[in-house]
């Protein structure tokens, strides 16, 4: 009687922690199931830039050479415009980034873009629209370190944003913003 009991206990103990780790996978925010993605999914599959200069030799190109920054203008409108997943509109989401500040006051950051490598941005040509997100963050959030990844949790848009520093192809409205950590 005492190895049922045993075995029951351990049984019972199994299933408890398969039930604790099935509430974690499906984790809700605002009474909506938050689903953690990655970067590629916010790309169509059949998505690339490869090709798109059809192998031409750019390295021969000199800087001050007209077929150069023809060739330049034409990789930004490629990647200003880059296609978005549209199942991806008004999903609730879990992403992690760093933030490139759009808007701050006080030391306070209140919209930014998010995107999936530290200097992304800051260097030309920024990566295409659909790895950049738009988030804005009314409570606004206090940036330490912009060497510092974080998660961003909210509702994701398909909606295109333009500023000076790059174009996004998605909007976030952010509910929860936390450290980076696996």
């Amino acid at each position: 009687m005492q190895i049922f009991r045993l075995v029951f206990i351990v049984f019972a103990s199994c299933v408890a922690l398969l039930a604790t780790n099935i509430h974690a996978a499906y984790e809700e925010l605002n009474g909506e199931k938050l689903e953690q993605i990655e970067w590629e999914q916010l790309m169509p599959a059949d998505y690339s830039l490869d090709g798109l200069f059809d192998d031409r030799d750019l390295g021969a190109l000199d800087d001050l050479d007209p077929k150069a920054a023809l060739l330049m203008d034409q990789l930004q409108q490629a990647l200003q415009s880059a296609p978005v997943v549209p199942q991806m509109n008004g999903k609730m989401v879990r992403i992690p980034g760093f933030v490139v500040p759009v808007e701050s006051e006080d030391q306070k950051v209140y919209r930014f873009f998010l995107v999936p490598y530290f200097g992304a941005c800051i260097h030309v040509p920024p990566p295409p629209s659909n790895q950049i997100i738009y988030a804005h963050y009314e409570p606004g959030v206090k940036v330490e370190s912009l060497y510092d990844a974080v998660w961003i949790s909210g509702k994701l848009k398909t909606e295109t944003f333009s500023h000076e520093l790059a174009s996004s192809g998605y909007t976030l409205e952010v509910f929860r913003i936390e450290p980076y950590e696996e």
